[in-house]
């Protein structure tokens, strides 16, 4: 038989043992050191191991637990401990060897029993320490979504944020304790929210009604999405460019020249393993970019100000390049030896100086190079005719 590992990670359910499986009881029985969280511990019976709480924030408590090492410790977690729970965070410093893990039904799994809703249909979020803005691009009629809650008051905050996008009309079911003995399920509208009482543990499962904007799948969101200063890569433009860089999972883009950020959130929304890194020499659009990226839930953005190429080195090796602006031999030369094999490179050019510079690079290394005129219908006179846009030419290669 193997030996167990020293430590064991136990979900436990609202009910306290009640419902643990064998294997958790006896880990509990037999453990040393017992961590959790206060609550945890007081739903234990009598046990001969100690006691210590975790500690506020979370990451306080990973010196202390890898410190009993050697012992025989019980880290105890909410349901199951790798469903938007800590257990990812702690294993990563351990070897597999080291520990084991004894689940218990998870948040989701009791809040879907409890609506009777597809748990793999329904969009799930823990939101307990992240913002409301990852709920964003999931904000449709018809849209089902369970989500975590840090506790009562950000309950009503929820509901606050939910009214101000223009989906006041959501049903919330507020669920407390599930599986407990204190388990208690109400249901409210976001506008008519009125609930003073809700207590931690809290979970909110949401019907999405609402008139409130959508926002697109497809690559090329509403320009009116981004707050801009007018420096932003148009809705059509955006669509082509975001097709050139081809995102695909887990891939790292640099933005040069970033602007409103648009290319780079629309690159982060295309995977949630997606990174990015925009590069922005002003100040006030970095800050812009920061807030555009906030509101789309993709908060992971880097965003570095200063001025390319200076700032490119030491940056984390990209897979895609955009070049939007100050496009330059220097600049193009750098992001060229910078890039690795089989990795995409994709400038706009808007001046003729820059147009004849991207085409002695395309006749040089290769690639795409795709002017593109766009005209928009507009009223002239009693009539109307086509006002055309500066064009602009992209060029994109694989290096």
């Amino acid at each position: 038989m193997s030996e167990t590992p020293w430590l064991t990670i136990v979900g436990l359910g609202e009910d306290g043992p009640e419902g643990l499986s064998p294997a958790s009881l006896e880990a509990l029985a037999q453990a040393d050191i017992i961590m959790g969280a206060s609550r945890h511990l007081n739903l234990l019976p009598d046990l001969t191991g100690s006691k210590i709480t975790w500690p506020v924030p979370f990451a306080d408590g990973l010196p202390i637990l890898l410190s009993h090492r050697g012992s025989q410790v019980v880290m105890l977690a909410s349901g199951n401990p790798f469903w938007f729970g800590g257990g990812s965070v702690i294993t990563r410093y351990l070897k597999p060897k080291e520990w084991r893990a004894l689940p218990a039904p998870s948040a989701m799994s009791l809040a879907a029993a409890a609506l009777g809703w597809p748990l793999e249909r329904t969009q799930c979020f823990g939101l307990h320490a992240n913002p409301f803005a990852q709920l964003r691009p999931h904000l449709f009629p018809t849209s089902q979504i369970l989500a975590t809650m840090r506790d009562g008051a950000a309950v009503a905050d929820l509901a606050t944020w939910l009214a101000a996008k223009g989906f006041g009309a959501t049903q919330i079911h507020v669920m407390e304790a599930l599986g407990g003995l204190r388990q208690r399920i109400r249901k409210v509208s976001a506008e008519c929210f009125n609930l003073s009482d809700v207590a931690h543990p809290v979970c909110v499962g949401l019907e999405i009604v609402g008139t409130g904007s959508i926002v697109p799948l497809a690559s090329g969101r509403p320009d009116n999405l981004f707050q801009n200063d007018g420096q932003i890569t148009k809705r059509p433009i955006r669509a082509l460019t975001l097709s050139a860089l081809a995102p695909c999972p887990g891939e790292h883009l640099w933005d040069i020249g970033g602007g409103s950020g648009s290319i780079a959130i629309e690159w982060l929304m295309a995977h949630p393993t997606c990174i990015a890194t925009t590069i922005e020499v002003k100040p006030e659009r970095a800050a812009q970019i920061c807030e555009n990226a906030a509101q789309f839930g993709v908060e992971r953005l880097q965003v570095v100000i200063g001025s390319a190429p200076t700032v490119l080195e030491g940056l984390d090796v990209p897979n895609a390049v955009f070049i939007g602006g100050g496009i330059s031999h220097e600049l193009l030369k750098t992001v060229w030896n910078a890039l690795p094999s089989d990795a995409r490179l994709v400038a706009n050019a808007v001046t003729l100086e820059f147009e004849a510079l991207l085409s002695q690079w395309h006749h040089s290394k290769g690639g795409e190079l795709l002017r593109i005129e766009l005209a928009n219908a507009q009223p002239l006179g009693r009539k109307r005719g086509w006002s055309s846009t500066f064009p602009i030419v992209q060029w994109s290669v694989s290096k």
